[in-house]
């Protein structure tokens, strides 16, 4: 009983971590109006919050080789709650960079060390808890939009204070029933970090080498899926609707991928995600109309959101107790650094002038292609299951 509160917490404490990184998308277009900044400039913000996940992933596993998994949980919602609080108030861009920096440091403190805990306290379901986390962190990236249209009724600063507040008062509950759980002693013998990522590099970069290009591409389309609606000609409602469907077909699709990632061999799996992905994208360039559009937003939603808890469900499904930790930690913050540049670098490409159906195209089939020549390598036998 005590496990499935902690996890219930941990659940809300990870809507609050997540929504902090998707919050700045939706606005991407009040900092432009507000600051007066290009769409470069908007990007690397985002960019900015992606790059401060990333950040503090390998220092983090290596504290996890000294501290509990549960205390370093509670210290990214006590950073979360503070930051954002700094970064209400910002009054300028460089204000506004370091605030959503900060805020990205949260969200890497957490995932490295929640999720090896998630692991370890339902070792018997781990795809299917991660499915569960997963969706309780989509959800958030759905109510984002709403989230940030009801805060610009009074002040976009209302939303940043909102996830100041949820944090603080959901980091204390966490700690709270922390103290009555009895943690797992799985990961005790993780205590070499350098030696666990040595031991474990082939299922390292056999990960990276599915889920990072695929990820930098979907860090650049979710970021401005809204202005790249309404450049196929929708109202800015219109655009937030699809942008709202993409990440709604996400809660079922974390469920499922998780589960899923439990019954099938996982690195087809990953495989067929990635190619689903890049299908959907080179489709989504093609398609003109809003039912068109609707149900394509759909079918991306669902098959990129597929790719998160199938991902870690292979990693932290096969790393043994003596390395999960610090291993995952090495690979999590490798996948961060591949997608976190994906924002503006994307905004690079527009400011130089170049069309979003001819980059999303490129994109796809790039991935497209990375999907084959894996494949063919993992026919050989050569990859780790």
């Amino acid at each position: 009983m005590a496990r499935a509160r902690l996890f219930a917490s941990l659940c809300g404490l990870v809507f609050l971590i997540n929504i902090a990184r998707i919050v700045f998308a939706p606005l991407l277009d009040v900092f432009i109006a507000e600051f007066s900044i290009g769409e470069g400039t908007a990007g690397l913000i985002v960019t900015l919050t992606w790059i401060g996940s990333a950040a503090p992933r390998l220092p983090t596993g290596w504290v996890l080789t000294r501290v509990p998994r549960h205390r370093v949980v509670v210290a990214s919602g006590t950073i979360l709650a503070l930051a954002s609080g700094f970064t209400a108030t910002a009054t300028g861009v460089r204000h506004l960079m370091v605030g959503a920096f900060l805020m990205g440091i949260a969200s890497g403190v957490y995932f490295v060390s929640a999720n090896p805990l998630l692991s370890e306290l339902f070792p018997e379901r781990v795809g299917r808890i991660m499915g569960i986390h997963g969706a309780a962190s989509q959800v958030a990236a759905v109510a984002a939009a709403p989230f940030v249209a009801l805060s610009l009724l009074v002040d976009w600063r209302l939303s940043l204070w909102g996830i100041a507040v949820g944090a603080a008062a959901t980091t204390a509950y966490a700690w709270f029933v922390a103290r009555e759980t009895e943690m797992p002693t799985a990961g005790r013998a993780d205590r070499d970090f350098v030696g666990a990522a040595r031991s474990e590099w082939r299922i390292i970069l056999t990960a990276l080498a599915i889920v990072g290009v695929a990820s930098f591409v979907w860090q650049g389309v979710f970021n401005f899926y809204d202005l790249y609606m309404q450049s196929k000609g929708l109202s800015g409602r219109a655009a937030e609707t699809m942008l709202t469907v993409v990440f709604a077909a996400g809660v079922p699709a974390f469920f499922f991928g998780g589960d899923l990632a439990d019954r099938l061999p996982r690195v087809p799996f990953l495989l067929g995600i990635v190619g689903a992905f890049a299908a959907s994208l080179l489709a989504l360039t093609v398609v003109e109309g809003w039912i068109g559009l609707f149900v394509l937003s759909a079918i991306l939603g669902v098959v990129v959101h597929s790719m998160f808890p199938a991902t870690d469900t292979y990693l932290l499904g096969t790393l043994p107790d003596s390395t999960r930790g610090s291993a995952y930690a090495v690979f999590s913050s490798s996948w961060m650094l591949a997608q976190a540049l994906g924002s503006s670098v994307l905004g690079e490409f527009l400011e130089r002038g170049y069309a979003y159906d001819a980059v999303f195209a490129a994109a796809a089939l790039l991935l497209g292609a990375t999907v084959v020549v894996i494949a063919l390598v993992d026919r050989t036998g050569r990859l780790p299951e």
